[in-house]
């Protein structure tokens, strides 16, 4: 089913591993659902390469003006993914990492806590995005977009310092999603403050989109470097900037266990838009489980991931063939 090789380069001490899936979906109709199954015999998948490497050397290595769109779910506290918290939340002893008490008999999944960042954290967090965007800023092509997965309560600390990059805002892309983050009562409280809520229960996940600076118009900037806009759904439907989108769950998530899982239905759209002509290279500085290159590659884009920790690489490799085969429930609109 797949043709898949693995070798080492140096780069970076940087483990490569490239692949290649074997089916193609085909062009959506106006109303039709963007993830019907491949028909067999149809075309390859895009192909990808993913890199056991730090992504601010990776990116300092690359060639200027190489790659066409970035579509990633950074670390949004930064101290999330270090490996003491990352313990704590496989002990269910919390840190950052709340740990939520069940709902209707169902346990949920533990989720960082932004509220429990200091002022060092949150300058951190500026720098490391400043950082972020300054090298991202060199490596795009002009009219390249980035679309970065963020929080309400932290989403400003990342797109000031897109903007002092030199980035165009070009708008948020709002997931509708309800994880049952927030609208928990006072803590050690809830009976004597029974209609009271901290803070309000979150609905949508907002994703910041940026744009590299055209050169010249973007029918200019498209005959060029194919980039300046954003794939449509249809010839008469645009994308759009609100999607609905549950959670990953069941087999997705047996497939790909990270703290932070995207669904497949919902990547798949934001991977399609961000080529407006199917051509390009979209990267991930920050893949995790690979769910991202998963859906390029299912949607037969040319796709690089990056991943500096270990454990989420390995499972990265093991990941991605599988998210690639799978078929989404759902159409793009969120219909059911």
């Amino acid at each position: 089913m797949d043709e898949r090789k693995t070798l080492r380069i140096v780069l970076a001490t940087a483990e490569v591993v490239k692949g290649k899936a074997m089916h193609r979906a085909k062009e959506p109709t106006s109303g039709a659902t963007l993830f019907k199954e491949p028909a067999a015999g149809s075309a390859c998948h895009g192909s990808y390469e993913i890199f056991l490497a730090d992504t601010f050397e990776w990116l300092a290595n690359r060639r200027h003006d190489s790659l066409h769109a970035v579509v990633t779910d950074p670390p949004y506290g930064l101290i999330e993914y270090k490996p003491e918290q990352l313990e704590k939340r496989k002990n269910g002893n919390g840190g950052v990492w709340r740990i939520p008490p069940s709902f209707d008999g169902c346990r949920r999944s533990p989720l960082p806590r932004f509220t429990v960042l200091t002022e060092s954290d949150r300058q951190k967090l500026r720098t490391f995005f400043g950082n972020l965007a300054k090298l991202l800023v060199k490596v795009l092509v002009p009219g390249g977009h980035v679309f970065v997965a963020t929080n309400p309560l932290v989403s400003y600390l990342v797109y000031e310092p897109f903007i002092s990059a030199g980035f165009e805002k070009r708008g948020e892309i709002i997931r509708v999603v309800h994880t049952l983050r927030g609208g928990d009562r006072p803590k050690n409280a809830h009976h004597k403050f029974q209609h009271v809520s901290v803070m309000p229960r979150s609905c949508w996940e907002p994703w910041g989109l940026f744009r590299k600076p055209l050169e010249g118009r973007v029918q200019d900037n498209l005959r060029k470097w194919k980039t300046g806009g954003l794939r449509r759904i249809s010839d008469t439907e645009p994308f759009k900037d609100l999607i609905f989108s549950s959670p990953a769950r069941g087999r997705e998530r047996q497939i790909a266990p990270h703290p932070t899982l995207k669904p497949q239905q919902f990547l798949r759209q934001i991977v399609r838009a961000a080529l407006p002509l199917g051509e390009g290279v979209i990267l991930d500085p920050f893949m995790g489980s690979g769910s991202t290159i998963a859906a390029a590659s299912a949607c037969g884009l040319e796709s690089i991931g990056l991943e500096i920790n270990p454990e989420f690489f390995e499972m990265a490799k093991r990941a991605i063939p599988r998210l690639i085969a799978l078929v989404p429930n759902g159409a793009p609109d969120g219909s059911k």
